[in-house]
Parts: C-alpha cells; structure tokens; sequence
C-alpha cells in the first residue's frame, strides 16, 4: 500500500506555526535541557522528558517545559538503554562500510525511541516498525535536517555580524533555532507515528 510522503518544505515552514504556539515553553525547555544534560542520572530523566515533549507537540499539545522532570520519565528506563545499545550496535556495524550506510541506518532507526514510549513496543519491534515508515522516506528526512541545520547557521551568522553584541544576538538566535529544531522534529513524528498507524491497521506492521 502506498502512503503519502513527509513533504520537506511544508515541514520546513509549518515548523514556524507550531514553534509560535509554543515558543517561550521551547524556549525554556531547551534552556532547561541544556542546564541538566550534564547532570548524571538526572540527564536520562530530561533526555526521556524532551523527547515526550516532542511527541506531544505532534499531538498539538502545548509543552510544559517542567515536564521534563517528570518522574514518570524513568519509568521505561531500561527498555530506553536497550533501544540505544541496540541503535549503537547497529549504526557502529554499518560504519564499518564506511559512512553511508551508517548514516542511512542513523536515519532509519531515528523514530524508534519516540515510537517505543508513545506506542509502548518493545526496544527490538521500535527500531524495525522505524524502519518500515522511513522506508523510502529517508532522503526527505536528510534533507528536512539539513535544511533547518542551515537555515539556522544562516541566520545566527547573519546576527553575528552586528558590531559589539553580534554574539548576544547569535546566541539567542542558536536557542531559538534549537527550539525550532524541536518543532519540525514533532512535524516530522506525526507524519511518521500516522503512518505507522496505518500500516498497523492495513496489518503491514
């Protein structure tokens, strides 16, 4: 059965509508997040934590940024290390045949966490449905990266250049883009959690 594919531009500009509803929440999430990644055992929770926010986000839901403490983050703490030993493993085997299998497998498995905590599958079954939504998607997926990558290089680059608080003005602009970054992220789950959906429901996955 055919599925509709990720449009890469749409996401690119509807990242910008859904980053407006949510930006100074973003914005303090990914402020947040920054401050606690360093924090061992607390950065599991938080890294558990940004990715919900992501899918609710997907949903249309307006984040909480608190919601990244949320001790209810560690509840899948294991199957969570097990999906990212098996995602290392893997990506690690291909990159013995130089880059580009590596990064297609990268790509390829990239939905699996996100799939694991919203449709409660196993860490092994995460990464294979991952795989079969992103089936023939992957390009678009790279290039959506790429795009906001630099389209977020360009423009704090831009406010770089400002004499004297050049670098206030491109700092700003990186947490800003990080927010942004987030908002075609969750674009980019709701395409592919629908299709799976689908394809759960045409008995494909």
């Amino acid at each position: 059965m055919d599925y509709p594919k990720i449009n890469v531009l749409d996401t690119i500009k509807d990242a910008f509508q859904l980053g407006m509803k949510n930006v100074l929440s973003l914005i303090l999430l990914v402020i947040l997040y920054v401050i606690t990644v360093w924090i061992p055992y607390l950065n599991v929770g938080t890294t558990i934590g940004l990715y919900k926010a992501v899918m609710a986000m997907s949903r249309g839901e307006v984040v909480d940024p608190v919601s990244i403490f949320d001790q209810s983050n560690f509840k899948n703490f294991g199957n969570i290390f097990l999906l990212m030993g098996f995602q290392s493993v893997g990506v690690g085997a291909a990159a013995i045949f130089v880059f580009i299998p590596a990064l297609v497998l990268s790509i390829a498995w990239r939905f699996g966490m996100y799939l694991m905590l919203d449709k409660g599958t196993s860490p092994l079954k995460s990464l294979t449905l991952s795989y079969d939504v992103t089936l023939g998607e992957k390009w678009r997926i790279f290039f959506i990266g790429l795009l906001t990558g630099l389209l977020i290089g360009v423009v704090a680059g831009i406010f770089s250049l400002i004499p004297k608080v050049g670098v206030v003005f491109a700092i700003l602009v990186a947490v800003a883009g990080a927010a942004y970054a987030v908002a075609v992220e969750a674009l980019m789950y709701r395409h592919f959690a629908e299709k799976a959906d689908a394809m759960k429901e045409a008995g494909e996955a």
